[in-house]
């Protein structure tokens, strides 16, 4: 404590004065440094040397998110039109087939007359040998490369897919060619020589029928 009976030093006076301005000025550039930068706000992060997980709002009690909904939705269009694809596809394959069946039957059809006339041909004998008889038999393994064979012969039971009964003769107990053991109606003369091809006939052999005694 000091003396107040002590004599004060001008000099000491002097310096005690300069100092306390310095001092308020010090302050005055500290509170000026806050101003600045502005009021200091609290953003509630976790300090240094943590992280701390910011929890995500769920979505509403019972309901799917909409990103997640759209994408069902477009895998279940794809997968229709997926399905509609591959039974087009099927849908073609076996058009296509079935076409040119068809279309091999068509021209089969249209060779029948020509094939008439080689049966008849053959009846009167006059391909029993020569050229002709060489490109019959060629045209024959040809057509038959496409499935197509003579249907209709006698002694045969008659059949109303394959035949076409055009009229009923007697049976004729002493024709070796007939079965003796025939119990239903029988093929006993062809007229005229039916032709199929595969499960297909093309024509119905037109034949003469009988009963066996």
């Amino acid at each position: 404590m000091t003396d107040p009976n002590q004599p004060v030093d001008p000099e000491a006076t002097a310096d005690a004065d300069a100092a306390v301005p310095e001092a308020e000025e010090q302050v005055d550039v500290e509170a000026a440094a806050d101003e600045e930068a502005g009021p200091v706000i609290d953003t509630g992060a976790a300090p240094a040397g943590g992280e701390e997980e910011i929890p995500v709002a769920p979505d509403e009690a019972g309901q799917e998110h909409p990103d997640t909904v759209l994408a069902a939705e477009r895998l279940a269009d794809l997968q229709r039109l997926q399905a509609e694809y591959v039974n087009y596809k099927r849908r073609v394959d076996r058009d296509r087939a079935d076409v040119q069946i068809r279309a091999a039957h068509d021209v089969l059809e249209t060779l029948l007359p020509v094939l008439d006339e080689i049966q008849l041909a053959e009846q009167h004998g006059d391909l029993t040998d020569g050229p002709m008889k060489a490109i019959t038999d060629k045209l024959e393994q040809a057509l038959g490369k496409y499935g197509l064979e003579r249907v209709g012969a006698k002694g045969e039971a008659f059949d109303p897919n394959v035949h076409e009964a055009l009229m009923h003769a007697e049976w004729d107990a002493s024709d070796e060619a007939l079965p003796s053991d025939a119990t239903a109606t029988t093929v006993v003369t062809v007229l005229q020589p039916g032709y199929r091809a595969g499960e297909r006939v093309l024509r119905a052999a037109r034949v003469a029928v009988a009963d066996p005694q």
